[in-house]
């Protein structure tokens, strides 16, 4: 009994310590119920809210994110739609149906030449015609008619040439390019050099597709005058029989592409025809005309 009572048994000090604890919980709790109550009642008063100057604030704010949202989109710079490419349709939302009719439309080597042109041959919906068409860009003998058509006739009053009548491009030097209207020296050069890298020189025309810079319709006014008129020899590849490293040899076709080609063929038994290149994964379809120089068709062993 002696022993529990000692563990039960306070001194003067622990006496003192435990009623100053029990005396500052007390006050603690009478200020929690009854006074911040008041406090917190007098403070709500006092603060008092501008709905305007919220309001402007929020609108404010609501603009900056809109701007901020712009500046993230990707922009859209003038394009001409006949050089569409898979990758170009795509990024503008055109569907797979819509990009292999305006590819079709151009291999047949035909040129679109209005925005309703466009949507004719195309098939887009009128939402996405709106939304895309602010960036056609036709070159001006579309655009402006009259202007072309009267340099057209200045710089062109005969007949169109012959083949005989025409210079070889394979011979023509950089002061008779410059004749031509829309040559000036900068595209005479980017031509020679272009048709020096090759010994023998161009193959065809299309060869001329590859100078940086020019237009379909300048090169239109250089094969007024000039065609390639003693191309160089080449031994054209099977495709259907072809190996990737024959395949790189040629323009336009790196590696990648070139196991496409060998997967697209494997898969089908074989190419019957050129425009089944198109199909290929990545395929430059700019290019076809100039990689097709490279190749024949066969039957596959």
């Amino acid at each position: 009994m002696n022993l529990f009572k000692s563990h039960v048994t306070f001194s003067k000090e622990q006496r003192r310590g435990i009623f100053l604890l029990l005396t500052i919980i007390i006050l603690l709790q009478c200020v929690y119920f009854f006074v911040l109550p008041k406090v917190l009642e007098n403070s709500s008063e006092d603060v008092q809210i501008n709905n305007e100057a919220l309001t402007k604030f929020t609108k404010e704010i609501d603009s900056l994110k809109l701007i901020e949202l712009k500046a993230r989109k990707p922009k859209v710079f003038p394009f001409n739609p006949n050089f569409i490419t898979d990758y170009k349709g795509a990024s503008l939302g055109m569907s797979n149906e819509e990009i292999d009719r305006l590819l079709s439309f151009r291999k047949q080597d035909q040129w679109i030449n209005s925005i309703k042109q466009f949507q004719e041959v195309t098939k887009v919906s009128d939402s996405l015609l709106n939304s895309i068409s602010p960036y056609f860009k036709f070159p001006e003998w579309v655009t402006n008619p009259k202007a072309s058509k009267t340099s057209f006739k200045n710089s062109y009053k005969t007949k169109p040439k012959t083949f005989a009548q025409k210079q070889d491009l394979n011979t023509a030097t950089v002061q008779q390019l410059q004749k031509v209207n829309g040559i000036g020296e900068a595209y005479s050069n980017r031509i020679i050099k272009l048709r020096n890298k090759f010994k023998g020189g161009f193959i065809a025309d299309v060869q001329l597709l590859d100078v940086y810079g020019l237009t379909p319709e300048v090169i239109e006014k250089i094969k007024l005058d000039f065609t390639v008129k003693t191309p160089r020899s080449i031994q054209k590849i099977n495709l259907n029989t072809a190996t990737v490293d024959q395949l790189v040899t040629i323009q336009h076709i790196d590696y990648d592409l070139a196991h496409h080609i060998v997967e697209q063929r494997q898969l089908h038994e074989g190419f019957k025809s050129f425009t089944e290149l198109l199909k290929v994964k990545d395929f430059p379809v700019n290019k076809i005309e100039i990689i097709e120089l490279y190749l024949r068709i066969d039957k596959s062993n």
